[in-house]
């Protein structure tokens, strides 16, 4: 078998996460899937755009501490797909961003996912 370096990390990272015990995100997660864009974008204005706003910098008007990410960011954007699909369906402890797990399926979860790559600089795609 042969692994590219994010394939590699990617599989390390899984198999860490089998060790550790806990929630089952070793299943969902061993089958990174190709979310559907135009999907995600309609769960995304629905459900996300309240905090992260319209261009995922964050919507104007809100006070939260801290801050939601700014989805646009390389912060953001540098994290493997596995590492996002986490904090979306796990959420993010101490902050606003809650667990969707209990909302939105897998599969919407990775649909959003595609989207949010789109925010990344230099995408024409629009909310």
């Amino acid at each position: 078998m042969h692994f590219t370096g994010v394939g590699f990390a990617l599989l390390i990272g899984i198999v860490s996460a089998g060790f550790a015990g806990g929630v089952e995100l070793k299943d969902v997660l061993s089958e990174v899937k190709e979310g559907d864009t135009v999907t995600g974008r309609e769960i995304y204005v629905n459900t996300c755009i309240r905090c992260h706003g319209i261009d995922g910098k964050g919507a104007q008007g809100i006070k939260l501490v801290p801050p939601p990410a700014d989805l646009s960011s390389p912060a953001v954007q540098g994290r493997l797909d596995g590492t996002l699909f986490k904090r979306i369906h796990e959420g993010k402890p101490n902050t606003a961003m809650g667990a969707w797990k209990h909302s939105l399926s897998d599969d919407e979860i990775w649909d959003v996912l595609a989207y949010v790559r789109t925010l990344g600089a230099g995408s024409d795609v629009q909310p």
